[in-house]
């Protein structure tokens, strides 16, 4: 046996032959990372794939606008959220960023509007109670550009239309804004067709510029000569039929109103063309005005007061308007020292001719106007300051005849002509009065009242005499005529000897005449028997 110490056998095992490590061997640990690092890229690129687009919106305020809350939206759906508010470099405005959806962008073109919905009321109207519980949010109405845009201005107030509104707008011009406001409505025969868009001040400052629009179908009904009036407040009118009063609507007499209407007689049927321009008339009896294509400017010279009149005033020939005054002056004449009131008027002559008969193509009497003028005025056809309302005192100016007007002529020497005028009735009067009071100041009334007097005393000095001696013989020639009337009386009564012997005495040339008539006759048959007698009776 081997000793203790022995070392125990080994088997023999072939040798290992040592192998070089690969430096790209990976290890089943790292696959779990690299797959995320797959999934997280390729989230960060969809990310980046549908990362809406950057825009910016610049408001006057902040108001309602709220960072990571306030939403864009588009007939009201969520497009986009506000993602920052700032100020604006000037910090004179507020600048919303926003990130609006991708998928959208197409709406962000050059004329797309926004605004923050808010409570408002405005034009009789109430809008965005909803946002009370919601709160704000920003609006967006596409347009219909093609530019793209990426930075706007935003509304302070919300547009009365959307761009896709069916419709047409239309340009008013008119003197004053009056109680008109944006939203306010537009009336065709009471109905409500359509909202005042917007207004500005003309850049001279002598007028209001607004923008109405009119939605589809009642569009249609604006013509070429169609016309607009303020239709705020009430109109009463009174005339034969009584007292008239006119309103479009209770919410016009509040907050004002336009309506348009053509004229009556009008034929038109051309439709106005979109951002057509009309005139916005104060009141729809000024509207509805004949509108004369002839104006023919003069100066009517007045001498006595034309309190009463005033620029507009109208003037008339037997009761209808043919013009109105449109200026009033003074002049005063150095040589004989006294002032006139020149009225300035337009003639219109289209409405001295009639346009269904006998009436000339250009509207005038005559082919020549002076000619025409100068024969009126030659047969006393005159100009006169009248009373229109004896309770305003208002005045009107009359054009007629008046044959015992003193001769004149038209000045045509002057820019514009000077008719000629005659005074007013009253005035007339009153000249008349003064000359009279003049012509009796100069009568001698003193002396007439003492040579009055005398022949008073001589009057009386006669009456004297006369109950004197006079009526005492008058007394008795009266009861000597009273005596003679009783005994003719007496005389001609039927039982009265006179009576009787003139009866017997009537009788008696009653038959003579019977006898002379018999004579008569026998003479006219035997006119011999005066010479031959009358013959025998044969026996």
């Amino acid at each position: 046996m081997p000793g203790s110490n022995d070392e125990p056998e080994i088997p023999d095992f072939p040798a290992a032959d040592p192998m070089p490590r690969s430096r790209w061997r990976m290890q089943l640990v790292w696959l779990v990372p690299i797959v995320a690092v797959l999934i997280g890229g390729g989230l960060a690129v969809k990310a980046v794939l549908e990362r809406g687009e950057k825009v910016s919106i610049t408001f006057k305020t902040g108001e309602g606008l709220e960072a990571g809350k306030t939403k864009l939206k588009y007939k009201d759906v969520d497009i986009g959220v506000v993602e920052a508010v700032m100020l604006s470099p000037d910090q004179k405005h507020v600048v919303a960023r926003a990130e609006v959806a991708r998928d959208v962008a197409g709406l962000l073109v050059d004329n797309t509007r926004f605004w923050v919905v808010r409570p408002r009321v405005s034009g009789g109207t109430v809008s965005g109670l909803g946002t009370l519980l919601s709160g704000s949010y920003i609006d967006v109405d596409v347009g219909n550009a093609k530019k793209a845009r990426r930075d706007f201005i935003g509304l302070e107030e919300p547009p009365v239309f959307a761009s896709d509104m069916p419709g047409r707008e239309f340009t008013l011009k008119s003197a004053g804004l009056g109680s008109l406001d944006v939203g306010s409505p537009v009336y065709f025969r009471r109905l409500q067709v359509g909202q005042i868009a917007s207004y500005q001040l003309d850049k001279d400052g002598k007028g209001v510029t607004l923008k109405v629009f009119i939605n589809a179908p009642y569009d249609r009904f604006v013509k070429i000569d169609t016309r607009f009036w303020h239709a705020s407040g009430i109109n009463m009118a009174f005339d034969s039929n009584g007292v008239r009063v006119e309103t479009q609507s209770i919410v016009s007499v509040i907050i004002g109103g336009v309506a348009f209407e053509s004229p009556p007689e009008s034929q038109e049927e051309t439709d106005a063309e979109p951002h057509a321009q009309f005139e916005l008339y104060p009141s729809r009896t000024d509207a509805m005005k004949q509108h004369d294509r002839i104006i023919d400017k003069y100066v009517v010279n007045f001498t006595d007061s034309v309190r009463g009149l005033t620029v507009g005033a109208p003037v008339d020939f037997r009761g209808i308007v043919i013009g109105e005054v449109t200026a009033i002056y003074t002049r005063f004449d150095p040589t004989q020292r006294r002032f006139s009131i020149p009225v300035e008027i337009q003639i219109y002559p289209e409405r001295f001719t009639s346009r269904f008969q006998n009436g000339r193509a250009e509207g005038r009497l005559g082919d020549d106007p002076r000619r025409t003028a100068n024969a009126l005025v030659e047969n006393g056809f005159r100009f006169q300051l009248k009373s229109g309302n004896l309770l305003t005192g208002q005045l009107y100016i009359g054009m007629d005849y008046f044959p015992d007007a003193p001769k004149a002529t038209i000045d045509w020497s002057r820019s514009p002509p000077e008719l000629p005028a005659v005074p007013r009735t009253l005035q007339s009067v009153q000249d008349s009065v003064t000359r009279l009071l003049t012509k009796l100041n100069g009568i001698p009334f003193e002396a007439i009242g003492e040579d009055a007097r005398t022949t008073l005393r001589t009057a009386n000095s006669m009456i004297s005499q006369l109950n004197t001696d006079v009526v005492p013989r008058a007394h008795d020639t009266l009861t000597s005529a009273q005596t003679m009337l009783n005994s003719a009386n007496s005389a001609l009564q039927p039982d009265s000897s006179l009576q009787q012997s003139t009866e017997e005495a009537m009788r008696e040339m009653t038959r003579t005449a019977a006898a002379l008539r018999t004579l008569a006759d026998y003479l006219s048959r035997h006119p011999e028997s005066l010479v031959r007698g009358k013959p025998e009776d044969k026996q």
